[in-house]
């Protein structure tokens, strides 16, 4: 990893500082969770950076122009580099017996007084009139272990294009980057479109996408034919399942092959904690899907389906809350991804530690937040040596 750190560059002509030692600051930075480069400023002066960095630590305003001015491709390369060596070392595991991609678009910052020349816009209409508001969206593509996930890649969302259109640029790049990290892909129904199912049709991969779309005539068809077969009864625990599969659907015409549907009407019953009385939820599920009934199971498609949440509600939201996803560490469209970029390498590493290194009973007893503010209080151990523990 040393020497890969050592190809970072920007296009810095004469750079007095390397780049690897503005990127080593951030992974500290964001290890520690520190949440901001003023933060990280606060220790310029700690003998501990000149330990790990051999000098002293930069400027939060050098570190913020060298992040909007790196190699973006130089980062892409260490996440690739740590992806191959958990794939030799057979760490990433098969989830449900594939290899799947999760896809999903994130907002990660807003704000009606910044701006920079990669911020979308769009107007608020509010008491005091119309307001433009200014932000940036992504799209992120992460591998789903049956362990842990792992982070790809991310991609910024350009003005006057929409999330189906970024994440066709992004795809296009970890199909020609990662062309065997997976076989199946998993979105929402947003990216149910010809040109997206296409991309992956020609590179042999296969995709799940929710079907939610009531106009759509692929929908119309598969709920007349629902109806009139008996669905397939599943229990588990206090949950009930009522499932519906069916494939041969030729009514997504722009797409020109045959889809498979799959129904899930889900009943789960739960005690309200104000009242105690016991209720039924229902919810339904369906998936549209290229997968044919002899390579994926009725219950392998809901169980990837379901698995398209855990880059929203276990991921991202980890990442937003626990790791400062969302702060806008220098407001310029390169450092905005370059930090993004940082921040997915530094959660790779951290996972696959915990994971790889720590014993599962140990893991069993603790959360990772846990195992993260242990490693932040090291590091700030190592910034104080004379402060107790």
């Amino acid at each position: 990893m040393g020497s890969l750190l050592s190809r970072l560059t920007d296009s810095r002509l004469k750079p007095s500082i390397p780049t690897h030692t503005i990127f080593r600051s951030a992974v500290i930075m964001m290890l520690a969770r520190m949440g901001s480069l003023h933060a990280l400023e606060q220790d310029k002066g700690n003998r501990f950076w000149r330990r790990w960095l051999g000098r002293a630590l930069p400027s939060a305003d050098t570190i913020g122009r060298v992040f909007s001015q790196v190699v973006l491709v130089s980062i892409r390369s260490l996440l690739h580099h740590l992806y191959s060596r958990l794939k030799r070392n057979k760490a990433l595991k098969k989830t449900h017996g594939f290899q799947v991609l999760i896809l999903d678009g994130h907002e990660h910052t807003s704000s009606y007084l910044r701006c920079c020349s990669g911020c979308l816009r769009r107007t608020i209409h509010t008491r005091e009139g119309d307001r433009i508001q200014y932000y940036h969206r992504n799209v992120l593509a992460m591998l789903s272990g049956r362990d842990f996930p792992v982070l790809l890649d991310v991609e910024e969302q350009k003005r006057k294009e929409n999330e189906v259109s970024c994440a066709l640029r992004l795809c296009e790049r970890i199909l020609k980057d990662y062309p065997r990290a997976f076989s199946v892909v998993v979105a929402d129904g947003l990216y149910l479109e010809a040109p997206f199912f296409k991309l992956f049709l020609r590179h042999g991969k296969h995709i799940i996408a929710v079907l939610k779309d009531e106009r759509r005539d692929l929908m119309e068809d598969a709920r007349g034919l629902f109806q009139q077969e008996k669905p397939l009864i599943q229990i588990e625990g206090n949950l009930k399942r009522q499932i519906w599969d069916m494939e041969g659907f030729t009514s997504w015409q722009s797409l020109k092959r045959e889809i498979r549907v799959v129904r899930c009407v889900e009943t789960r019953t739960i005690r309200r904690q104000r009242t105690g009385e016991i209720e039924e939820e229902t919810s339904e599920w369906i998936w549209a899907t290229t997968l044919s009934q002899k390579e994926a199971s009725t219950e392998a498609i809901i169980h990837l389906g379901h698995d398209r949440w855990l880059i929203e509600n276990k991921v991202i939201n980890e990442m937003v809350t626990y790791w400062h996803a969302d702060h806008v560490y220098h407001h310029h469209p390169t450092a905005i991804v370059a930090f993004w970029l940082t921040l997915m390498l530094v959660l790779n590493l951290f996972r696959a530690f915990l994971y790889l290194n720590i014993k599962p009973e140990w893991r069993s007893k603790h959360t990772q937040i846990y195992f993260a503010m242990l490693i932040s209080s090291a590091l700030y151990q190592a910034m104080y040596p004379k402060i107790p523990p």
